[in-house]
C-alpha cells in the first residue's frame, strides 16, 4: 500500500496556474477530469508537465533542423534510470503516489511497490518496469528535459560527462514557467512572485535515487 499524498501543503485548495507561466501553443495535456476535481494540485500539476513538455519539443525540434542533430532517445532505452543522481522537486511526489495508487495494474503496481521496498544504493529507478517508465504520465521533469542526440548511451554511461554536446539543453524560459506552475504548492502564488517561487522551488531539488520510497510502504 502507498501513502496517496505524501508532503502535500497544509493550504493548497486554491492551487492555480499563475497565467504568466502559461505560454501559448502547449503541448498536449493529459486530462483526468474527474482525478483533477477530487485532487486539487493535479490540474496545477499537470499543466506544469505540458509547459515543460513544450519546451523539450521545441529544444528537440531546433537541435534537429538547425544543428542536425538526430534524437537517440527511444523505446526500451533505459540507462538514464540506473543514474545514481535523478532530479526530483516535492511537489512531483504527490503525482508519482496518486499515478500509482490509482492509475497503474495490480500487477505492475505490485512490482513498483516492492521496489520501492529494496530500492538502495545502486539501484535503478524504482519506477522503471520492464525497460519502461510505469508513471510515464507522471514522470519528473528532469526525466522530461534529459534527451541525448547521435547515438544511445551504453550501459553505464553518463552522456553529460562523455558527449556534453549531444545532451539536449532545455529551453530555461519553459523550465522556469514549469516550476511556476505549481509555486501555489510552495504557499507562493502571487503572480508578482513567480520568479522568486521560481528560484524557491529550485533550492527544494532532490535526487530520486536516494529518496525515501521505503517511507511510502505501510
Amino acid at each position: 500500500m502507498v501513502k496517496s499524498s505524501p508532503a502535500l501543503p497544509e493550504r493548497i485548495d486554491t492551487m492555480k496556474t499563475p497565467a504568466s507561466a502559461r505560454p501559448a501553443g502547449l503541448s498536449r495535456r493529459l486530462p483526468f477530469p474527474d482525478d483533477e476535481k477530487r485532487l486539487p494540485w493535479l490540474p496545477a500539476l499537470l499543466d506544469s508537465y505540458a509547459i515543460a513538455d513544450t519546451g523539450v519539443a521545441i529544444a528537440v525540434r531546433d537541435a534537429e533542423k538547425k544543428e542536425r542533430k538526430k534524437l537517440a532517445c527511444g523505446r526500451d532505452c533505459d540507462v538514464c534510470c540506473h543514474q545514481p543522481d535523478i532530479p526530483l522537486y516535492p511537489h512531483e511526489l504527490p503525482g508519482l503516489a496518486w499515478y500509482l495508487s490509482e492509475k497503474l495494474s495490480p500487477e505492475v503496481k505490485a512490482q513498483v511497490l516492492d521496489q520501492c521496498s529494496r530500492h538502495g544504493k545502486g539501484s535503478p529507478c524504482p519506477f522503471l518496469v520492464d525497460h519502461a517508465c510505469a508513471v510515464h504520465a507522471v514522470r519528473p521533469v528532469a526525466c522530461r528535459q534529459y534527451n541525448v542526440f547521435t547515438a544511445r548511451c551504453a550501459p553505464g554511461e553518463d552522456p553529460y560527462f562523455t558527449r556534453r554536446n549531444d545532451v539536449l539543453v532545455p529551453i530555461a524560459d519553459y523550465m522556469d514557467r514549469a516550476f511556476a506552475a505549481v509555486a501555489a504548492f510552495y504557499g507562493m502564488g502571487s503572480e508578482r512572485d513567480w520568479e522568486k517561487a521560481v528560484r524557491h522551488i529550485k533550492g527544494k531539488i532532490l535526487n530520486l535515487q536516494g529518496y525515501g520510497w521505503k517511507s511510502w510502504l505501510r
